[in-house]
C-alpha cells in the first residue's frame, strides 16, 4: 500500500496568497509615497522658516545700527549745543525721528514675519 499524500497547495489558497501580497505591496508603496510627501513639505516648510529667520535677523541688525548710529549722532549734535535751549530741541528732535522710525521698523519687522509665515516665501 502506498499512501500518496497529496501536497499541492490548493489554487484557491495560493490566489488568496497571492491577493493579499499584492495587497500588502500596495499598502506599503502608499505609505511610502505618504512618507515622502510627509517629509517634502517638512523640508520645505524647514526652508520658508529659514528664510525667514535670515530675513528678520538681517533686518534686527540693520534696525540696531540705525538706531545706534542716531544715538551718535545725536551725542555728537548735544556736545556741539550752544545752550540749554538748543539741546532740548536737539532731543526733541531726536525723539521724534526715533519714535518714527521705531514705528517704521515695527511695522517692516511685522511684515518680514507674516512674509515668513506664507508656505511660498523664498
Amino acid at each position: 500500500m502506498t499512501n500518496h499524500l497529496n501536497l499541492e497547495i490548493p489554487a484557491e489558497v495560493r490566489e488568496f496568497a497571492e491577493k493579499t501580497v499584492d495587497q500588502a505591496r500596495k499598502a506599503f508603496d502608499g505609505y511610502v509615497a505618504a512618507a515622502q510627501k510627509a517629509a517634502a513639505q517638512t523640508e520645505a516648510a524647514a526652508e520658508n522658516a529659514a528664510a525667514g529667520v535670515k530675513d528678520m535677523s538681517a533686518k534686527a541688525i540693520s534696525y540696531a545700527e540705525a538706531n545706534v548710529k542716531a544715538a551718535f549722532d545725536l551725542a555728537e549734535s548735544l556736545v556741539k549745543a550752544k545752550d540749554p535751549k538748543e539741546m532740548m530741541a536737539i532731543q526733541t528732535e531726536y525723539l521724534k525721528s526715533q519714535i518714527a522710525a521705531v514705528q517704521e521698523q515695527a511695522k517692516a519687522m511685522g511684515e518680514t514675519i507674516k512674509s515668513a509665515m506664507t508656505p511660498d516665501h523664498k
